[in-house]
């Protein structure tokens, strides 16, 4: 096994998954709105998220990754996950000024909130019929280890991140004015509110 090669592999695994991941979208602004009262929320949002790319890595590791191509079903997820984060994303905006109660407009399970964000994204799951695929196939060369190796990588980068954004967001809210913390919410519901409506037009 070349282990130069294989290790260069992972840190670009590890670069392209942080660059991914630090991008403002669905799953950022439900760590931020979770993060609020738990620190330990991106954590457990990381989990939900890995509860859909886990089997689907495997998924697309077995040959299944244009499925996820197909127009029909890239419109499916586009519109009903879209529908969902305009849902959420408007409740979010409209109970932004009720701070003692912001589990009203996001009540879900961070654990929840993981698996919503990402399925109701047809970008993610195109990004891995492309992108993700050419690393898949690049990670299979090295052998079945390899390929398992790599999806902990990739989504300890997610794990990582996700728990740095809520434990900052949980440690500074003392330090946030109402003003602000109707302004960090409203961002994250325009946000979810945002991603949905493009999803929903870039599918049609």
């Amino acid at each position: 096994m070349d282990t130069t090669g294989l290790l260069g592999f992972y840190l670009l695994t590890a670069f392209i998954s942080l660059s991914g991941v630090m991008m403002p979208g669905p799953v950022f602004a439900g760590t931020v709105a979770k993060g609020y009262k738990d620190k330990n929320a991106g954590m457990q949002i990381a989990l939900g998220h890995g509860l859909v790319e886990f089997p689907l890595i495997g998924l697309i590791g077995l040959g299944l990754g244009s499925f996820f191509e197909n127009q029909g079903v890239r419109l499916a997820i586009g519109v009903i996950g879209g529908a969902v984060l305009i849902y959420i994303g408007y409740n979010m905006v409209r109970m932004r000024k009720e701070t003692d109660e912001t589990e009203k407009y996001l009540p879900y399970h961070p654990i929840i909130v993981g698996v919503i964000t990402t399925v109701s994204n047809p970008y993610f799951f195109l990004w891995w019929a492309t992108v993700g695929l050419f690393l898949i196939v690049f990670a299979l060369g090295f052998g079945l280890l390899a390929l398992v190796v790599f999806a902990v990588v990739h989504w300890l980068c997610d794990f990582i991140w996700d728990y740095f954004v809520s434990f900052t967001v949980f440690k500074s809210k003392r330090l946030w004015s109402e003003k602000g913390h109707n302004i960090v919410f409203g961002i994250c519901g325009a946000i979810m509110v945002i991603f949905g409506v493009w999803f929903i037009i870039s599918s049609i």
